[in-house]
């Protein structure tokens, strides 16, 4: 073979290689951006049991709600929670406390707490008293106020049932000795090194016990998950509650990938950021034996669940003091409310909950009865987790949605014109601690979102 010719076939086979590893490039690549979407391929199209889009909720939470509601959060009636994480666990000993430092919550001493939130009921009390002139006085004088101390205990009994037949959740004893301020934002939710035995009996309590499931055939953590065809066996009511649960999970769990503790290394301090592999193994389909994608969804469903109890209390929201004492802080407060509470309105596809708990009278009560208790044992279930710093998170979440529900299920009416109002129904009332744990909340939901960007920004 002459060298003219040798020449050729070399320069034919460079350009084969050359061809091919263009090919093989754009394939790889191609494969590789596949892989990307995968923990995102369901988020697209209507959110489940619902007429809302999810591409039409990203834009709604990423450019209106999150920016207003992050910097209404900021402010000291909202900032100050107050909590017992001394409560004992009510259903098996403590035995597996978290001992890491990033665990502890760090609590508020006297002199850190507004004045308002400390001496609002006096001072609440003090208005009203004054505003009473001297012939009301005279005519309030003239009534007989006496009544039996069998009545007294009577109305007493009366209450506690009133208040046990709203309440979705166990709220805390505002008058009991272990109850502290906390500075949310001073005690942030982020991954914190509990893990193991204790988080996985909690949340194994949660889903397998205290859960619907169709037919057993739920087992959590293990590869018999919870598949479509069985879902869809289950009534809406049940659906929906599992949904609740999987997406405020969803939530932690993003929260916990995003605000990762990487340790020091030789060169670099321990930092805090968004750990990728973290969340890979947490949403996508391979590790989660194909269900990530679909807790990513459920956190949709939860999001529009809180998003509409708002839409309903806008009416007693917007009439709330919010008082803490300063007087020019309060204000900007309710104008912070106001322009949320628009925004929140203006949103067309509100979920729907004159959906649930229809037909038969006594079986619709019945369900409601059974999804209230099992979220209040739920609620319960919270004073069990052994790091206290997910505790107070975990508390003001569960607690924040208990608030949605107890919303959504209270009024004359339910469904997606309905609202309550303290001046129209005057059985229903908030305290401080449900208002500031429903908007908490509902803010973290809407970080998760906000994060759901970030890391599809990162695998890109």
């Amino acid at each position: 073979m002459n060298c003219q010719r040798r020449k050729q076939i070399c320069k034919f086979l460079q350009c084969v290689v050359f061809i091919l590893t263009i090919v093989l490039t754009t394939e790889a690549k191609s494969e590789k951006q596949n892989d990307s979407n995968a923990c995102f391929c369901k988020l697209n199209g209507e959110v489940d049991d619902c007429t809302c889009k999810v591409e039409n909720l990203d834009t709604l939470n990423n450019e209106k709600i999150y920016p207003v509601l992050e910097s209404l959060l900021q402010k000291d009636y909202f900032r100050f929670f107050k909590v017992n994480l001394k409560k004992q666990c009510p259903f098996w000993s403590d035995d597996s406390r978290c001992a890491m430092k990033d665990c502890s919550v760090s609590t508020c001493k006297e002199d850190q707490v507004p004045e308002g939130l400390k001496n609002g009921a006096a001072k609440y009390a003090a208005d009203a008293q004054n505003e009473h002139t001297c012939d009301e006085e005279r005519e309030l004088g003239a009534l007989n106020s006496t009544i039996s101390a069998e009545s007294k205990a009577a109305f007493q009994n009366w209450t506690k049932h009133d208040d046990k037949l709203q309440t979705f959740c166990e709220l805390d004893d505002d008058k009991s000795a272990d109850m502290e301020y906390v500075d949310l934002l001073l005690n942030p939710e982020r991954y914190t090194g509990y893990k193991g035995v204790s988080p996985h009996r909690i949340w194994r309590s949660i889903y397998e016990e205290n859960c619907f499931k169709p037919n057993g055939k739920f087992r959590y953590g293990s590869q018999q998950s919870l598949a479509d065809n069985t879902f869809e066996e289950m009534c809406l009511e049940k659906r929906a509650f599992y949904r609740l649960i999987s997406g405020l999970h969803t939530s932690i769990n993003l929260h916990l990938s995003a605000k990762y503790l990487f340790p020091a290394t030789l060169y670099n301090p321990a930092t805090w950021g968004p750990n990728l592999k973290e969340f890979t193994e947490r949403f996508d389909p391979d590790p989660t034996k194909g269900r990530g994608p679909q807790y990513l969804k459920n956190l949709y469903f939860t999001y529009l669940v809180e998003l509409r109890a708002i839409a309903k209390a806008a009416p007693y929201l917007e009439k709330e003091e919010y008082f803490t004492g300063d007087a020019e802080g309060d204000s900007d407060v309710k104008k912070g409310i106001k322009d949320f509470i628009k925004i929140v309105r203006s949103f067309p596809d509100q979920f729907d909950e004159s959906k649930l708990f229809q037909g038969i009278p006594m079986e619709a009560g019945k369900l409601r009865e059974e999804f209230r208790t099992h979220f209040l044992n739920i609620s319960r279930i919270m004073d069990c987790v052994g790091c206290d710093k997910c505790k107070l998170w975990g508390k003001l979440q569960v607690q924040g949605m208990g608030t949605a529900l107890k919303i959504l299920f209270s009024g004359d009416s339910i469904g997606p014109l309905s609202t309550v109002d303290a001046l129209q129904k005057q059985d229903f009332q908030l305290r401080r601690t449900e208002i500031v744990s429903l908007f908490n909340a509902f803010g973290r939901l809407s970080s998760s979102i906000k994060e759901i960007q970030l890391f599809k920004d990162m695998l890109r």
